[in-house]
């Protein structure tokens, strides 16, 4: 059985912590965005797509260092945010939270975007002809349609937190009990000398808690299949 050393134990919890956060923060701007790729047509649309989808193709580093010069207490938004509410970002697990959003964005919004584009349009069209409201419109035709797409998107997002690397430790650095994530502290330990058992089990809890998460993604999609469309499985 895997035993974990109480320096293991915190790194894990923080990284559960990180991307939990990072996921629970993007859903309502990832399901906008969503929407508004699917539904809209506006100008700059494939600029909006674009940099939506920057994150998958900029290298990690690049993506950290500039949410260190936008962040960063000389920054522009993170100069605002620590004059006014004394709110410091980098070198802390909130910041670490964000890379986390940053980075699993597109994957959440591309999963949303499918969803969202395979709804029948006469379905909310007819809702709306019998008086539901907006609000009852999203929340008994469009909410249960894509949630599908919403929970394929978030494990999706929550997975890519998890081993994010190299955003997380260009904007946040590598500090134990504040920033170390599960793959930052291997990083640490393969540096350390000693560090070799310490890499093997960290290597082998990343391993148990991709397969946790594929596994909830399977069968999260099968409830929510039966559910929808009544079959067995």
């Amino acid at each position: 059985m895997l035993e974990l050393t109480n320096a293991e134990w915190i790194a894990l919890s923080l990284s559960l912590k990180v991307a939990l956060t990072g996921v629970v923060a993007s859903l309502p701007f990832g399901f906008v965005v969503a929407w508004l790729l699917a539904r809209k047509n506006f100008p700059g649309k494939i600029i909006l797509d674009g940099l939506v989808h920057l994150p998958l193709v900029v290298p990690p580093v690049a993506t950290g260092y500039l949410l260190l010069v936008l962040l960063g207490i000389n920054g522009p938004v993170g100069g605002w945010l620590n004059g006014q509410f004394g709110l410091r970002l980098v070198f802390t697990w909130q910041g670490a939270a964000i890379v986390a959003a940053v980075m699993g964005f597109p994957l959440l919004v591309r999963a949303l975007r499918l969803s969202i584009e395979a709804i029948d349009a006469g379905l909310i069209q007819a809702a709306r002809t019998l008086g539901a409201s907006p609000t009852r419109v999203f929340v008994t035709v469009i909410l249960p349609l894509v949630s599908p797409g919403l929970i394929a998107g978030s494990l999706l997002a929550f997975s890519r937190a998890l081993g994010e690397f190299g955003a997380t430790i260009a904007f946040v650095g590598n500090i134990p009990g504040e920033t170390q994530t599960l793959p930052l502290a291997l990083y640490s330990a393969l540096q350390s000398p000693d560090g070799e058992e310490m890499g093997y089990r960290l290597v082998a809890l990343s391993i148990v808690l991709a397969v946790v998460t594929l596994a909830a993604s399977e069968l999260l999609g099968r409830a929510v299949r039966r559910r929808l469309t009544g079959e067995a499985l």
